[in-house]
């Protein structure tokens, strides 16, 4: 019952602090993440600007914090009810980076302030975090399960693909973002590529002779 409880508890306060969420992103827009931008808020709601912030305790990082995680979140939706599990990784890793950015077409301007927010020099640390993490449920979903140094490869290579992808696709003015999907496909193109240098070195540094073995068997003697 506990547990039960626990989990209600968490979905009211995720769903309390996505109504808040969604009142304030058409302010952003023009206020940024700022207080402007959450008295504006907690006024359409009808409540004080400390009770809309009583749901933020951290403040407008805690904030910006939700909003990734919201994004996040309908990626995840998206990638379920596409049924991803069907496409190969390549397909898999690009339709999550464009459902993501396609998600958010109606919120580019809260986008940019988003990313200057995060551009600030007491912010890089938490950017570099959430960034992280949208990588790794990024991977995750495609059905990556690697413990190894691949685990941190992977995700760093797919933060440095996603966020160039949405640099490219704020300032993008093509029809339907066509240079930016091709922009991404440039870039999952090159990230495959490097995969499958990387395989292939793998595999010669396999059939080398062990230098550990070798030395082993010369000081203990050879056992057949």
């Amino acid at each position: 019952m506990g547990v039960k409880m626990s989990e209600t508890s968490a979905q009211v306060a995720q769903a309390e602090r996505d109504k808040r969420l969604e009142a304030i992103l058409p302010h952003v827009g023009f206020d940024g993440w700022s207080l402007a931008s959450v008295r504006a808020a907690a006024s359409d709601l009808e409540e004080s600007e400390d009770a809309f912030m009583l749901w933020f305790p951290e403040g407008i990082s805690d904030l910006v914090g939700h909003y990734l995680e919201y994004q996040d979140r309908r990626m995840i939706e998206g990638a379920r009810a596409a049924d991803i599990d069907s496409m190969k990784i390549r397909a898999r890793i690009t339709f999550l980076v464009r459902s993501r950015l396609e998600q958010a077409e109606g919120e580019r301007d809260v986008i940019r302030r988003t990313l200057t927010f995060l551009s600030l020099p007491q912010n890089i640390s938490f950017a570099t975090k959430r960034l992280w993490k949208t990588a790794d449920i990024m991977w995750r979903l495609a059905g990556d399960r690697a413990t190894d140094y691949n685990h941190y490869t992977k995700r760093t290579i797919l933060s440095g693909v996603y966020s160039s992808t949405l640099l490219y696709w704020v300032n993008d003015k093509s029809e339907g973002n066509a240079d930016t999907w091709a922009f991404l496909d440039r870039r999952i193109a090159g990230v495959m590529q490097f995969e499958k240098v990387k395989a292939q070195v793998l595999k010669q540094q396999a059939q080398l002779p062990n230098l550990t073995r070798f030395l082993g068997r010369l000081r203990y003697g050879s056992q057949g």
